[in-house]
């Protein structure tokens, strides 16, 4: 028989929660989901983000030193009962060195102030939304694309989730079903919404990088409408590495597009936090 370790509690703290962690998956050596429980007073809208952390490690003194902190995407929809993360394993990494030892019933910190752009409040109205990530930039398209709101704003929802390895496909599963299992947003989804993974460094039926897709025009097969962005009817959201942003970004730019905030609404949006 295993024993179980006692799980490992923190420091109460006037800055942030102390939220235990619910579950926690491994998708492969450096990549990993896990959820936390939700305190009731907290509120956030769907593709916001929020200080994930533990404590500060003591110094040689004996002093406790400051929570290490990070902005983490919530992947989670505004109406879930826990706030679902995705994140890299950094070996060495001041945080998801020791985040990616996490077990149920272990405690971590969570900001008490979400925020962010990836929202739908920073968009226009508009016919097509296409939510483009890379990596774990999918985590806030998790969270918007169950949201119910998303569907009565838009006719077509398409979530483009480019990776390097097959198995680093997180929730593929979830999306390739249009989210059947989701207690909200099945029915809608099954009609309104699309899912397109690529890969580039493994075999896969699509092996290719956003701005390629966007290029030759198989971002948009099967879609409504013509086989390019349109300013009077699509609207973006970009989320992943500052290389795919900028790039895409720019063609977004060129075809009239135009970036919107949560102040002013526009036709795409880019979660700034996370990009140099």
């Amino acid at each position: 028989m295993t024993d179980l370790r006692a799980p490992v509690l923190i420091p109460e703290s006037t800055a942030f929660h102390s939220v235990a962690v619910t579950w926690v998956r491994h998708w492969n050596e450096h990549l990993f989901s896990f959820a936390v429980e939700r305190p009731a007073s907290f509120r956030f809208r769907s593709g916001e983000f929020v200080m994930i952390g533990l404590p500060g490690i003591a110094g040689e003194d004996g002093k406790s030193a400051k929570p290490v902190m990070r902005a983490y995407s919530i992947a989670s929809p505004a109406w879930a009962e826990e706030l679902e993360f995705l994140s890299i394993k950094v070996p060495e990494g001041p945080l998801t060195g020791r985040l990616q030892q996490i077990e149920p019933g272990d405690q971590v910190y969570l900001g008490k102030k979400p925020t962010g752009t990836l929202v739908l409040d920073a968009l226009l109205g508009g016919r097509r939304l296409f939510l483009l990530s890379t990596g774990t930039g999918l985590a806030p398209f998790l969270s918007v694309a169950r949201d119910p709101d998303v569907y009565e704003r838009f006719d077509e929802v398409v979530v483009v989730h480019g990776v390097r390895r097959v198995d680093d496909l997180a929730w593929r599963e979830m999306l390739e079903a249009k989210l059947a299992e989701d207690p909200l947003v099945s029915e809608q989804a099954a009609a309104q919404f699309r899912y397109l993974p690529t890969v580039t460094r493994e075999d896969f039926p699509v092996q290719a990088r956003i701005p390629a897709l966007i290029e030759d025009g198989r971002l948009f097969d099967g879609l409504g409408g013509e086989a390019k962005f349109d300013a009077e009817n699509d609207r973006v959201m970009l989320c992943g590495s500052t290389a795919m942003i900028r790039e895409v970004a720019g063609m977004l730019e060129q075809r009239g597009l135009v970036e919107g905030s949560n102040a002013n609404p526009g036709q795409f949006v880019i979660e700034r936090a996370f990009v140099d």
